[in-house]
């Protein structure tokens, strides 16, 4: 997705920044297809389609390889939607994930948003620190769900 500026954000050794070209698609799939819970066997193609359809942010040793993502999917107007979190291992228990929501809060381009929503299974407590909460009203929100997406798209 263009947007006006490329975004980064240093601190103890490590960047984040939103430059789509610096995204190493092979640390991404990777993670999202072995090691997600959400989006398992998800294919390559379908990853960095994902990318250019996104507000990406990359976490970066620095100097070094990519060690977290995530990404925004917003009309940059109203809507913004938190996907595809993740840091690897060895880089856990450095408050990287917590930065890296305050940077996508922080995004200039993703102020004044009517809406931010998410998914996760397991990490309320990162979220609800951000503002997060469960909906309010659920009856609202309905959904088509493809549980098994991948699965299905890689057999035919």
């Amino acid at each position: 997705m263009a947007l006006g500026n490329v975004c980064e954000w240093s601190r103890a050794g490590y960047r984040i920044s939103t430059d789509p070209a610096r995204i190493d698609l092979d640390v991404v799939t990777t993670y999202l297809a072995e090691e997600s819970y959400w989006a398992r066997g998800v294919p390559r193609g379908t990853v960095a389609k994902s990318i250019e359809q996104a507000v990406v942010f990359g976490i970066y040793s620095d100097p070094g390889p990519q060690v977290g993502f995530g990404r925004v999917i917003s009309d940059l107007a109203t809507i913004a939607f938190v996907s595809d979190v993740f840091v690897l291992e060895d880089h856990r228990g450095q408050g990287l994930s917590k930065w890296l929501m305050e940077c996508m809060m922080a995004h200039p381009e993703l102020q004044g948003m009517r809406r931010w929503l998410l998914v996760t299974r397991d990490a309320h407590s990162l979220y609800s620190r951000y503002g997060f909460k469960s909906l309010e009203a659920p009856a609202r929100f309905m959904e088509i769900r493809h549980a098994n997406a991948y699965g299905r798209a890689a057999n035919h």
